[in-house]
């Protein structure tokens, strides 16, 4: 049996029951419900009343976190967030108290050689959640023009070098076909002009590239924008939706999601500033460093 507890420890879990506020009898969603860590405090405060759904697109995590939320009042789905809809009309929900939302690859995903998801770690080139989807970063890398991969490499990585390491990825794959994570992180830092190559990182330099690799696989950011719009309009009146980012692209939708959705007078906002991390917890869990939470109320 994995040890769960040493694969995960739920980013900013106390902050997420302030915000969650979940309560007995209440319907809570856990949309990336990842090994459960959240769920599982959540499920303390339902004490047995209500009922908790939990979706997550990876069924490697689904079968991992069941074995330790086993309570009658679970709900576990293999689905995409934006699906939202489709799967409580499936569980006979007209509406929910409170949804999480804990964005981005979980520390399960990136320990993982063989998924893909980490340049540290030599695997094949994968990134998908879903492990049934179609499209993966073998494809995107091997397949998409330069101006095609320098757009990706700029827009959902905000990477700076877009353009050489797109070229560098073209040439490189003109010889042989790019497989492994460890081949592309290669790539990434060889296009990497040799004066700033020489520079100590505060994070890797391919950091970025696959950062935008996976976010391009999972379409995270389409589906984030309408998952978030379902999400609010499934609420109660009281309702709360609490949503944990790791980059600015998710924050940002986020954030505009929620001023337009209070300007139409459908939500409070609670968090008009980002919640962040506390350094004894970034020190325990560094995952954490970079995480954003902001919170809303249904009106």
């Amino acid at each position: 049996m994995v040890n769960l507890t040493a694969h995960h420890a739920p980013v900013m879990l106390s902050e997420v029951l302030e915000y969650l506020a979940p309560k007995p009898g209440e319907v809570i969603v856990d949309a990336t419900l990842g090994l459960g860590g959240h769920s599982q405090a959540v499920l303390e405060r339902l004490s047995g009343k209500g009922r908790l759904i939990g979706i997550d697109r990876d069924a490697d995590s689904l079968q991992l976190a069941q074995q330790f939320l086993q309570d009658k009042i679970v709900e576990l789905v293999q689905a995409n967030f934006a699906e939202l809809d489709l799967v409580l009309k499936r569980a006979n929900l007209m509406n929910i108290d409170g949804i999480l939302f804990d964005l981005g690859v979980s520390s399960f995903q990136l320990d993982n050689p063989q998924r893909g998801f980490s340049f540290k770690l030599d695997g094949p080139l994968d990134m998908r959640f879903d492990q049934t989807s179609f499209i993966n970063a073998f494809d995107l890398v091997n397949t998409l023009s330069r101006q095609q991969l320098e757009h990706l490499l700029r827009s959902f990585g905000q990477e700076r070098f877009s353009r050489r390491i797109a070229q560098r990825i073209v040439e490189t794959r003109q010889q042989f076909p790019i497989t492994t994570t460890k081949q592309l992180a290669d790539i990434v830092v060889s296009a990497i002009p040799l004066a700033i190559r020489n520079r100590s990182w505060r994070i890797h330099p391919a950091t970025r590239t696959f950062q935008a690799l996976r976010i391009a696989v999972n379409r995270e950011l389409e589906a984030l924008d309408t998952a978030l719009d379902k999400a609010i309009n499934y609420l109660n009146k009281g309702g709360r939706i609490v949503v944990i980012s790791f980059h600015s692209l998710e924050d940002r939708i986020v954030k505009w999601m929620f001023k337009k959705k209070q300007q139409e007078r459908l939500l409070d906002i609670l968090t008009p500033k980002p919640i962040t991390a506390k350094q004894s917890e970034i020190e325990h869990n560094p995952r954490a460093r970079s995480a954003k939470l902001r919170a809303a109320r249904k009106r």
